[in-house]
């Protein structure tokens, strides 16, 4: 007797529309000679793109439609999925939250406020939600007009992450780029912890044949080899050198890659120091995937303090940072002795996390997605237990898809290009689409794919999550093919030579615009 497979009994169950996938034909001869030039095993990728709709290439079954891939390699494997778990996170909370629902960042004064004058400080609560110039400046018009306008304390920063005019169009986010995966796999407390006392390496463009490159703080005994060429797309990446590698005695960090002259200066990694390494000073610098971000704490003080003044308002003191907390409750109006709150749209906050790929961000709204009243020490778990909940409602089963962090920052976020990509044709014809879509960095245009596919076929014609990590390169969203036709796909490599398979994967987006 013939038994259905899981899946598709999931599927009825749910009562979803989910054609069953036949094996696809191999892959294009143009994508496996890109991977085989890449030098990395074939094993290590994972492709898969199928249509959104049911059009092209259907057959039917008693079961049922049946949709033929357009292309698949390892589509059951399970790969790290890096940063396109961004895409899980944002569809999940589009999906339960609805893309209206309102993201709120509140603020309140620590004294009173006698006609327009604050005797305290006035502490703005960012819950780690990226808020541009452009929204700080009118939430400040907002605060005048609810009757502040001076401060004679502090304005005290908790928690915001400012985003210049223009930041969409950011690097991508190579958090973990200098961190060899490890038995137990990464830590997973939070991103601010995680990145305390590490180091940040900058990449800008060179005047000579290779690229300039800053590693800030920079230990005194560490040595930088400098393998970065001028010429190519905007790549690169980093690693402790191993015995092996026959570099000396001292530290050695190691960055390959290509840049170009018209790549933009990005800060591209969180360095974590080896054990027992002397560190020099600590800074702090930018949220990585933003390259427009100011590089201290400081200028992001001015910036605000500029935008304040701009608006109208006085500022005694002066304004300070301080990192969120997300176990501290929004004080309530009744308790404070003035108070504000500025929403911004849970389509435009999944936008900014996606365009910049925000790791914090994502986080915040993973634990958005926790049960009302549940303590912040459960939050995450409860979190991540709805998102099950909610994959298992899309006809996926367990082991298909994992989220911890929802950032792509855990090595326990995996999943299979096949379940990714039925994901996303499940999101295409659900509310939320057209702001998830939105909110999708396209190819040579804008966010993290900006400096990626400029020329040819592909630009502007697919619409992606960029993922990165050491050994990980991956895209996952949707590309329009030359016939009109709109395919999910999803491709990743996971291994220690990963960047070298990048061209591979944008072979691939550019055989699917091509071919489909």
């Amino acid at each position: 007797m013939y038994v259905l497979p899981r899946a598709v009994l999931l599927c009825v169950v749910a009562a979803l529309v989910c054609p069953i996938a036949l094996a696809a034909d191999p892959m294009p001869s143009e994508v496996m000679a890109a991977m085989r030039d890449s030098g990395v095993p074939l094993k290590s990728f994972g492709f898969y793109a199928r249509p959104v709709e049911r059009a092209d290439g259907i057959d039917r079954s008693e079961s049922g439609p049946v949709i033929k891939p357009l292309a698949s390699l390892n589509a059951e494997q399970t790969f790290w999925l890096a940063s396109t778990t961004k895409v899980v996170t944002s569809l999940a909370a589009l999906d339960l939250l609805g893309p209206s629902y309102l993201w709120p960042l509140r603020a309140h004064a620590t004294g009173p406020v006698v006609n327009g004058h604050l005797r305290g400080d006035l502490v703005i609560a960012g819950n780690r939600h990226p808020i541009t110039a452009d929204e700080l400046r009118l939430w400040f018009k907002q605060m005048r007009a609810e009757g502040l306008k001076s401060i004679n304390g502090h304005l005290v920063l908790q928690g915001v992450l400012l985003l210049p005019e223009g930041s969409a169009e950011g690097s991508d986010d190579l958090t973990a780029a200098a961190t060899e995966p490890t038995a137990t796999g990464m830590r997973s407390d939070a991103a601010l912890t995680y990145n305390e006392g590490s180091m940040v390496l900058s990449i800008e463009p060179g005047s000579g044949e290779r690229a300039k490159i800053v590693l800030t703080p920079k230990p005194p005994d560490v040595v930088i080899v400098n393998d970065v060429l001028m010429g190519g797309p905007c790549d690169a990446w980093a690693r402790w050198a191993n015995p092996g590698d026959n570099f000396g005695p001292k530290p050695h960090l190691w960055v390959r890659g290509r840049w170009d002259a018209s790549c933009p200066k990005e800060y591209v990694a969180y360095v974590r120091p080896l054990p027992g390494m002397a560190r020099a000073s600590s800074v702090v610098l930018p949220a990585l995937g933003v390259a427009s971000m100011p590089s201290t704490l400081s200028s992001v003080g001015r910036a605000v303090a500029t935008l304040w003044a701009e608006t109208g308002g006085v500022l005694r003191g002066r304004v300070i940072e301080t990192a969120n907390r997300l176990d501290n409750g929004p004080v309530s109006k009744a308790k404070a002795a003035w108070s504000s709150e500025f929403s911004i749209p849970l389509s435009q906050v999944v936008r900014e996390i996606n365009k910049t790929s925000d790791n914090e961000a994502a986080r915040s709204l993973l634990l958005s997605l926790s049960a009302a009243g549940v303590p912040p020490s459960q939050a995450r778990q409860d979190a991540k237990n709805r998102i099950h909940v909610w994959l298992r409602g899309q006809g996926l089963v367990d082991g298909d898809i994992r989220v911890d962090l929802g950032s792509g920052q855990s090595r326990e976020e995996r999943g299979r290009p096949r379940a990714m990509v039925q994901l996303l044709c499940n999101a295409w014809r659900t509310k939320g689409a057209q702001a998830f879509v939105d909110s999708l960095p396209i190819a040579g245009v804008d966010g993290t794919l900006v400096n990626r596919m400029r020329d040819g076929l592909a630009k502007g014609q697919a619409f992606l999550k960029t993922g990165t990590l050491s050994d990980t390169r991956a895209l996952a969203g949707y590309v329009r093919g030359r016939s009109g036709t709109v395919y999910a796909v999803t491709a990743i490599v996971n291994h220690p030579d990963a960047a070298r398979a990048r061209p591979a994967l944008d072979a691939f987006i550019r055989w699917v615009v091509k071919h489909g």
